[in-house]
């Protein structure tokens, strides 16, 4: 059998230090599992809240084989180079309306957590892609199941250059980040995960009134940005990305105005950022 510690600058996770930091009463988290390979953590998790898990699960691969990101596509990485987990939430009182917030809170959490503990300054992609330099370093995926909402992230970690899938991904390890330590970058996810999403859960999903919009706003590099967007059912628009409302929409300004998109594939068009003041909504 090949030993967990064979590449010694990929260390695997063990589970029971992350319960016994993480896991305590009255708090977000109420179990953290680690498996070493499974096709999908949010498959797992799904079928997992379909069997009556509690909010607060979380699970984590080393690896997986059958990971997916937003779009139906394919999400691989080798063993123990990528932080890859899913969480379980039970947002009984939010509105569906309301929880396509969701995965755009994981991907604020995650940004907290690189800024805290990597010391890089990511930032996002409409809606949920996590970014660096210009290159995607995670990505998030939220699906339903049995009223739950099961939100998987995967996270580029100690993928080297040539393993990453295409060129316009990266990796810590790839630009260099002075932390690529995944234990302390998974627990610090989850801490700004729980931070969000308790005071949003609070006010029934107002993403506005909990801050969350806020802290988005301000982390999402797309606002003010020339853009691209493919839509899902065919075609393309281009404009300015104007603003993310407060339902989570892009609102691209292009020739013939304003248009409120819920979902798209946005290109970051070549030229520099619009960094005037940011409208507010009313």
């Amino acid at each position: 059998m090949t030993s967990p510690w064979a590449e010694l600058d990929r260390p695997p996770l063990r589970a029971e230090p992350l319960r016994r930091a993480l896991v305590r009463d009255g708090e977000m988290w109420t179990d953290i599992q680690v498996v070493g390979s499974t096709g999908s953590t949010n498959t797992d998790l799904a079928e997992l809240a379909r069997s009556g898990a509690a909010e607060g699960s979380v699970l984590v691969a080393e690896e997986q084989t059958r990971g997916r990101g937003r779009l139906d596509r394919g999400w691989v990485a080798p063993p123990r180079a990528a932080l890859m987990l899913s969480v379980l939430v039970r947002p009984a009182a939010v509105p569906p309306e309301r929880r396509g917030w969701l995965p755009l809170l994981a991907g604020v959490a995650m940004v907290r957590a690189l800024r805290r503990v990597a010391e890089v300054r990511a930032v996002l992609k409409w809606p949920n892609d996590i970014m660096l330099n210009g290159r995607k370093l995670a990505g998030i995926l939220a699906e339903q199941s049995a009223g739950a909402v099961v939100i998987g992230l995967g996270l580029n970690v100690h993928t080297r250059a040539e393993e990453l899938p295409a060129p316009t991904a990266t990796s810590l390890a790839a630009e260099s980040a002075p932390v690529t330590d995944r234990d302390p970058l998974l627990r610090a996810y989850l801490r700004a995960f729980a931070e969000l999403y308790l005071p949003l859960r609070a006010v029934d999903g107002d993403a506005e009134l909990s801050g969350l919009l806020a802290e988005y706003r301000e982390l999402c590099d797309t606002i003010g940005r020339e853009v691209r967007v493919m839509l899902p059912g065919g075609g393309e628009l281009t404009g300015t990305a104007a603003e993310v409302d407060t339902t989570g929409r892009l609102v691209v300004r292009g020739p013939s105005g304003e248009r409120a998109l819920s979902a798209g594939d946005v290109v970051h068009v070549r030229g520099s950022r619009d960094d005037s003041p940011r409208r507010a909504d009313t």
